[in-house]
């Protein structure tokens, strides 16, 4: 039998991760996407229809138009950081994580692999729910390169957050903590609603440590042209910890955290 050249192999075991994870998201979507376009549709409703016309225009926009660009970055995020830290952690439960451990690829490939399939997860929502709100508001692309590679970059980001909450996690129980406890009120004060510049200037300066807030502004500002960000700070913060969590998510792996006894 012919040898695989370490590269190409490298690649179809990269490929298989992607198909598994895409294959396991897929089959269960019920569960794992429609479900957010159903609440980011309630979100329009109530925050949008009832609400807005009460705290009339942001921006230069209507409330809707403002809200619209949030509510698509929530949905990246919520999707890509749960679609790795289930899918990491049932890997482990279920013990066949080893089986890809002894497998002679590099860590880095298992940790794309797994990344990849979460911000592939994050980007499909992503585009659902600007289906969704475009039956509710009128959305115009400002600058289609930053709107891409934003929400790229953001899904990325929280794939690997999601991939090192599944290498802490114990049990079913811990899969939950962070996304309950962190992640929903990092999103729900990361400018998804409003903007900062409504708040007191000791919660604006407050603001400013989310990460959340930085991407977010920088989403909004691809698709409606305004931010409360300057767009390159925006970057420097997304691509930082990018980089920050991925040779966390790496060396996590290299030593096996979590996963080897």
């Amino acid at each position: 039998m012919k040898e695989v050249p370490p590269p190409l192999g490298y690649l179809v075991a990269y490929k298989t991760i992607v198909h598994k994870e895409t294959t396991r998201f897929m089959r269960i979507w019920m569960q794992t996407i429609f479900p957010s376009a159903v609440t980011m549709s309630l979100y329009f409703v109530i925050f949008g229809n009832l609400i807005g016309s009460r705290v009339g225009r942001i921006g230069g926009y209507d409330y809707m138009q403002y809200l619209a660009p949030g509510l698509i970055m929530m949905a990246v995020i919520t999707n890509a950081y749960n679609n790795v830290v289930s899918s990491f952690f049932g890997a482990k439960f279920q013990r066949h994580l080893e089986e890809i451990l002894v497998a002679p690829i590099p860590d880095y490939v298992i940790l794309c692999g797994y990344v990849s399939g979460g911000a592939l997860r994050g980007l499909l929502v992503g585009m659902l729910v600007t289906v969704v709100a475009l039956f509710f508001t009128r959305l115009h692309i400002s600058s289609a390169l930053i709107v891409i590679s934003v929400v790229i970059l953001t899904a990325i980001l929280f794939s690997l957050a999601g991939f090192i909450n599944g290498v802490f996690a114990k049990n079913f129980d811990d899969i939950s903590v962070v996304p309950t406890f962190v992640l929903t009120p990092l999103t729900y004060l990361g400018g998804v609603f409003y903007s900062i510049d409504m708040l007191p200037e000791f919660w604006r300066s407050a603001s400013m440590a989310n990460p959340i807030l930085y991407m977010v502004s920088a989403f909004r500002y691809g698709i409606l042209g305004v931010t409360d960000i300057p767009i390159a700070t925006s970057f420097t913060v997304i691509l930082l910890f990018v980089v920050g969590l991925f040779w966390v998510s790496l060396y996590l792996l290299k030593h096996g955290v979590g996963i080897r006894a």
